[in-house]
């Protein structure tokens, strides 16, 4: 199996942690599930849908529907006062199979790959500012600080959405590959930059996440911060060689 690391903080800012996660070895399933709603239960938000993807994959279920029945769960739950209207969540997820991470994700908790020194974003935000940056209107530089950065368009428990539009992405798996998971609290904070020194280091994954957090924190924390780091198992192949390698 993976080594991995795992750290989860509420930050300097927030009264209490409304991230949620979980690691299942035997399974090779690893969620961050990023609560909504301050007071309005975003944690319970966030439990109820890593607690039903990891059984809906325990019977046998693949992430994509794994994450749409969330949505309906989280809604149900809502109407029914186990937790309150208005609360949400967004959500990463990575199941390992033979040959590849299938990840896939919700709103703006992201996963990012590294390999062959280089960090290469997996998921796509499902943002307002995404959005303006695909259709040419921004740059990545003003993505970065745009005051409505924080916008997303897709989330678990939206009252205004029938259904959730998962993205959902495969990763061939390659030796001395990192898989990187993470809430935004991360990601506001730390540049990709600063986050691919960090996994350059010659420390071990649990390691490597506390560095993060660490930057996030001194950044100033204004969110709940989780981070998962998954090595790829040392049995994965190598990488063939091609022309832009050399």
């Amino acid at each position: 199996m993976p080594s991995y690391g795992h750290i989860t903080h509420p930050g300097l800012v927030r009264d209490h942690n409304e991230d949620n996660y979980l690691i299942d070895e035997d399974l090779g399933i690893w969620i961050v599930a990023d609560g909504m709603g301050g007071h309005a239960c975003g944690e319970v938000a966030s439990q109820i849908v890593v607690d039903l993807i990891h059984d809906k994959l325990q019977h046998g279920g693949n992430l994509s529907d794994a994450i749409t029945a969330s949505h309906e769960i989280v809604l149900m739950a809502a109407d029914q006062r186990l937790g309150l209207p208005g609360m949400g969540s967004t959500v990463v997820a990575a199941q390992l199979q033979q040959d590849h991470y299938e990840v896939a994700w919700v709103g703006d908790s992201r996963a990012y790959l590294w390999e062959q020194r280089r960090l290469r974003q997996v998921t796509r935000d499902h943002s307002y500012v995404q959005q303006m940056l695909d259709a040419g209107a921004i740059s990545k530089s003003e993505a970065v600080v745009h005051p409505h950065r924080n916008v997303i368009t897709q989330a678990i428990g939206a009252n205004d959405l029938k259904q959730v539009d998962v993205g959902v992405t495969r990763v061939p798996l390659y030796k001395n590959q990192l898989l990187l998971l993470c809430s935004d609290g991360l990601t506001d904070e730390v540049t990709d930059e600063a986050i691919a020194e960090v996994l350059e280091c010659d420390i071990n994954e649990q390691e490597m996440a506390g560095r993060l957090l660490q930057l996030a924190l001194a950044e100033g924390g204004h969110d709940n911060i989780t981070i998962l780091i998954v090595a790829a198992p040392g049995s994965t192949r190598e990488r063939p060689v091609t022309l832009d390698m050399i």
